[in-house]
């Protein structure tokens, strides 16, 4: 099978046009499963394993079925990630159901986005360059649009905002489940490391504070409280996102009132 043919069954697997018969296995008992049974068991193996991913043997011996009995229902590896990367995005919520408004959608939104890759860390591992293309991720995509079309800005501008979100949201999950892997394989806590690492820091390089002024005065302003439980980096990923966010939605709220679309235009 060509890999054009491969991606067109792919395709009509997402979209659930081609589940075909059920399969069965050699002789003895046969278990049958569907497609979701199948998107499940991998579903529960990247889970359990992150920085293993999907693996075909793991998901048979899940399923408890031979490897080989998978290709009756996928046609490979590739598929089968695809697969249970769109129905992670099946968790999202309506950021219409509970919002009062459209910044509250857009916030609503990027928080259940950036909790579902939490959840999923595997998922980070799938290009964001060759999207799947699935109906749960389109519904993603269609559900962050249909907020923002609230705003009655250009379309331009929108798709630039859109772009930016997924960005923002993808890399803000990406450093907490880095900072996540780290705490458990590395023999030092967090904290340790970077008590350790700063102390380093200042033997190395004990002139720091005066080659770089504009850092030292900035990390001398702390930005909120004491760290929660989250840990210090999965915290302030975090407060950056929602800060961010927040400016983010001031820039475009002072654009719909300013009501320009021609300055909108050219800033495209």
């Amino acid at each position: 099978m060509s890999k054009a043919e491969d991606h067109f069954r792919a395709m009509r697997l997402l979209w659930r046009l081609d589940t075909g018969e059920k399969a069965t296995t050699p002789p003895g008992p046969k278990p049958r499963f569907d497609i979701d049974d199948v998107v499940t068991a991998a579903i529960a193996v990247a889970d359990s394993n992150p920085s293993d991913g999907v693996s075909m043997r793991a998901v048979a011996e899940r399923l408890g079925v031979t490897a080989m009995a998978l290709y009756g229902y996928v046609p490979g590896k590739d598929t089968l990630v695809a697969l249970a990367y769109d129905a992670i995005h099946a968790e999202m919520t309506d950021p219409n159901r509970d919002a009062e408004d459209w910044r509250g959608g857009v916030q609503t939104w990027a928080e259940d986005l950036l909790d579902v890759y939490a959840r999923h860390p595997w998922s980070l591992r799938v290009s964001s360059a060759r999207p799947v293309l699935g109906p749960n991720e389109q519904r993603v995509l269609e559900s962050v649009i249909s907020v923002l079309r609230a705003t009655e800005l250009d379309p331009g501008l929108l798709r630039r905002v859109v772009g930016m979100l997924f960005h923002a949201v993808r890399g803000t999950a990406t450093t907490i489940a880095e900072a996540r892997k780290a705490e458990e394989t590395s023999e030092m806590s967090e904290s340790e490391w970077w008590r350790s690492s700063s102390d380093a820091l200042g033997m190395v390089v004990p002139d720091f504070a005066d080659r770089y002024p504009n850092t030292m005065w900035l990390l001398s302003h702390p930005v909120d409280a004491a760290v929660s439980s989250q840990g210090y980096v999965e915290h302030h990923s975090e407060a950056n996102l929602r800060v961010g966010l927040g400016v983010l939605l001031d820039g475009l709220e002072v654009a719909r009132t300013a009501n320009t679309p021609g300055d909108v235009n050219d800033r495209r």
